[in-house]
């Protein structure tokens, strides 16, 4: 296990990096926006999940083999992209008008721990990030490398909670005042439903 003054500075640039703006925290903050913080929160589970699955691919090799195929990383970047590309055309057709709070309960655990889980498995780029970033801060010396790994990996996860959750959470407050007009929730939805677009251009044209 790596040792604690390994694992604070580790921490705190995690924490940093999870604050960057990138497609996850922005997806995070918009979908919270727009479906209130419960809906955030269970999005912040799925990529966590996803991180997780990540984690376990550079721990166990797979990911060197990813970065190495062309065809894997184009086939999961176009799988991406095609699902921030679904995630626009629901955006840019959602109803306008207050859900029911069974509504609301359906969509926030049927739909948004998948949504956060896709969003972050089919970016390419996050495990060759890992593939890079976890192994600078193991040593063989510490014994067996996996293991090292995997607790980077939940450090990182654990980071991410903490960011991503702050994220949903102030972005779900502020959407309740928005979300009462209907004119608000139109230019919510339809900026939500550009960005996803946005993104999903900018993951299609990406190089490894």
């Amino acid at each position: 296990m790596p040792p604690f003054d390994t694992l604070l500075p580790f921490l705190g640039i995690a924490v940093l990096l999870s604050l960057a703006p990138g497609p996850d925290n922005i997806f995070v903050l918009l979908l919270s926006a727009m479906h209130g913080t419960r809906a955030g929160l269970t999005v912040v589970l799925g990529l966590c999940t996803g991180l997780l699955v990540h984690t376990a691919v550079v721990a166990v090799g797979l990911a060197a083999l990813l970065a190495a195929s062309t065809v894997a990383f184009t086939v999961l970047k176009i799988a991406g992209a095609l699902y921030l590309v679904y995630l626009a055309w629901q955006a840019f057709r959602a109803p306008v008008g207050e859900l029911s709070s069974s509504q609301m309960q359906v969509k926030t655990g049927k739909h948004m721990y998948l949504r956060g889980v896709i969003m972050n498995l089919t970016n390419p780029k996050v495990v060759i990030f890992f593939l890079a970033f976890l192994p600078q801060f193991v040593s063989p010396d510490r014994g067996p490398v996996a293991p090292q790994i995997m607790v980077l990996g939940f450090v990182f996860i654990l980071a991410t909670l903490l960011v991503f959750g702050s994220i949903a959470w102030f972005s779900g407050a502020f959407g309740r005042v928005l979300m009462r007009s209907a004119r608000m929730q139109r230019a919510v939805n339809w900026f939500a439903g550009s960005v996803f677009l946005a993104l999903a251009g900018r993951l299609a044209l990406s190089q490894r």
